[in-house]
């Protein structure tokens, strides 16, 4: 095995697992910061924070390996997905299975480290993980079951910073699994036609006409689900700037989606980073100062 079949392997699993493309990984990081913030009252543990973190980027990493072997059939008739490792053929679906385990149990580890029920929890959150991509041949809402997958960080960081899930880290999950299912319905209608040729099933698809008024519906919802989080934990004036902030960014993202034009879809998916980081600026400048 020489030197060059190393690199070459390294390089497609490193594609394989998307790291480099790094929205995803902020994107599902936002919502573990928020409930560790939270959780600590703004002075999280560094151990944990740690480990919620690297939990994070090898279960997103993970996640993304799965759903290439789950949709090797369907990639390479999408545009956006063709040249992905596995629908080009340059990753084996075999391979795909030992490194999804690889970055599974590599986050177990790093689990390992922390209180029995994060540790029970993260179970859990590997099924809905290992599940997800599945379920766009069998429901009409994945973006759906995306969010409660996506989501389930947020009982995690608290269950590990406390020990506990309180009120608040359910009112946190129910926003942030919201959030998911709006700005992966962006992401869907890029592949709307496409899915509609292969016969994948979508938000996008269902919502129909009526996506973008519901999309606004739900980050309404959003908004005040963030609101009730700042009220249950007395939260000030920065917090509530930063919920202002992201909702100006939702209607920033209504207006890119208006034409339903792919690529200004794909930049409101994109602008979602930037939602989940005005929340959190908000929560460590209401806590800090």
């Amino acid at each position: 095995m020489n030197k060059a079949f190393i690199i070459d392997r390294l390089q497609q699993y490193w594609l394989l697992a998307r790291f480099n493309k790094p929205i995803g990984i902020l994107i599902l990081l936002w919502p573990a910061l928020w409930a560790l913030w939270v959780a600590s009252n703004g002075k999280p543990d560094l151990k944990v924070l740690f480990i919620i973190c690297g939990g994070v980027v090898l279960m997103r990493a993970a996640g993304c390996v799965i759903n290439d072997y789950a949709d090797r059939e369907f990639d390479p008739h999408v545009e956006r997905t063709k040249l992905r490792p596995i629908a080009a053929g340059k990753v084996s679906p075999k391979e795909a299975l030992i490194v999804f385990m690889v970055l599974c149990l590599t986050a177990f580890v790093l689990v390992l480290q922390l209180n029995l029920m994060t540790i029970i929890l993260s179970f859990v959150a590997a099924f809905l993980a290992a599940s997800y991509p599945f379920m766009k041949r069998y429901t009409q809402l994945p973006q759906a079951y995306l969010g409660i997958a996506f989501g389930f960080a947020v009982p995690m960081a608290f269950s590990a910073q406390t020990d506990s899930i309180p009120l608040v880290a359910w009112v946190m999950y129910l926003a942030v699994m919201l959030w998911a299912l709006v700005y992966d319905t962006m992401y869907a209608m890029v592949d709307k036609e496409d899915d509609l040729k292969i016969g994948v099933k979508s938000t996008a698809i269902l919502f129909g006409d009526k996506d973008r008024e519901i999309m606004a519906v739900l980050q309404l919802v959003i908004t005040v689900l963030l609101m009730v989080i700042g009220h249950l934990q007395q939260l000030g004036l920065f917090y509530y700037a930063g919920v202002t902030v992201a909702s100006a960014l939702s209607v920033y993202q209504q207006k890119l989606i208006f034409h339903r034009e792919k690529a200004l879809c794909f930049k409101a998916f994109l602008n979602s980073n930037y939602f989940g980081m005005a929340v959190f600026v908000g929560l460590v400048l209401d806590y800090l100062l």
